[in-house]
């Protein structure tokens, strides 16, 4: 016999904080209800309630409608910011990688382990090192 199995929702409980939180989110244009709800895994019902109860702006009865242009232009100030920071830390990425490789040259060439020379003597701060 098989058992009864079926699946058991849970119901998610927020915090008036954290409501007031997403809210504020949403006023000050950071992120779209939709990229909250993605985000957050909240379903949009729930934001635009939230919306329509703590909004400062919004008032029950009128209609939240968000501008689907502003966030296609949003999205792809983002996506050009994104190849951006990609394309600098593919830079620093090179910069790193023909540095090390400068070292393990240096390290062949001088026969001293660079990354990790411990006899090296430590400066007594501004007092005067010794000469070996």
């Amino acid at each position: 016999m098989k058992p009864n199995l079926r699946k058991i929702r849970k119901k998610r409980i927020y915090s008036e904080g954290f409501k007031k939180e997403i809210v504020s989110i949403f006023e000050s244009g950071q992120l779209s209800v939709i990229q909250i709800e993605k985000l957050y895994n909240i379903n949009n019902k729930s934001i635009y309630d939230w919306i329509y109860k703590y909004s400062k702006f919004n008032e029950k009865g009128s209609r939240v409608v968000e501008m689907k242009e502003s966030n296609i232009n949003k999205v792809k100030e983002l996506e050009k910011r994104l190849k951006e920071l990609e394309r600098i830390v593919g830079q620093k990425q090179i910069k790193i990688d023909y540095l090390d490789k400068l070292i393990e040259i240096a390290s062949k060439e001088l026969g001293v382990d660079i990354k990790k020379n411990s006899n090296i003597k430590r400066s007594n701060g501004s007092n005067a090192t010794e000469k070996s």
